[in-house]
């Protein structure tokens, strides 16, 4: 990777035929030292969207990739609260769904993240939770922002 990098025909953000760039595989599927190199990049888009919208971060969220979460919300330019264009789903309702509870903690720290975030269907983070029986997840949500 380190090579391909290296060279300056290379381009790194370069999306395939589902406007999936490296990164988002990579984040995909928990390339945790490949998504830091590529971070390293000026170059990387790191809020690039797939064709059904999602973006690198709600790749590794919906997955429960943690570290790549944490590297990608290490990025001041990533958006941590943006919706797919399919459903309407935040990272953090993805990772709530999936019940993924390390994901939805790091989520959870930022002031950028609505807890309350309605999908296409007027799901929210919480309700998601709830359907899947993710109790733990449920909690911290809410802790986080309770219902009044």
């Amino acid at each position: 990777m380190k090579i391909l990098l290296g060279r300056k025909e290379v381009n790194p953000d370069t999306p395939d035929m589902y406007r999936q760039t490296p990164l988002w595989q990579a984040a995909q599927y928990g390339f945790k030292g490949i998504v830091k190199l590529l971070l390293e990049r000026n170059d990387i888009n790191p809020n690039s969207t797939s064709k059904s919208g999602q973006t690198p971060l709600s790749r590794a969220a919906v997955k429960g990739h943690e570290g790549v979460v944490k590297l990608l919300l290490g990025r001041k330019d990533v958006n941590p609260d943006t919706p797919d264009t399919r459903d309407g789903r935040t990272p953090l309702s993805l990772a709530a769904d999936n019940g993924h509870e390390g994901v939805v903690k790091l989520l959870l720290e930022r002031k950028d993240v609505n807890p309350n975030s309605r999908g296409k269907f007027g799901e929210t983070p919480l309700t998601l939770s709830t359907k899947n029986r993710h109790y733990r997840v449920a909690k911290l949500l809410q802790d986080r922002h309770p219902p009044p």
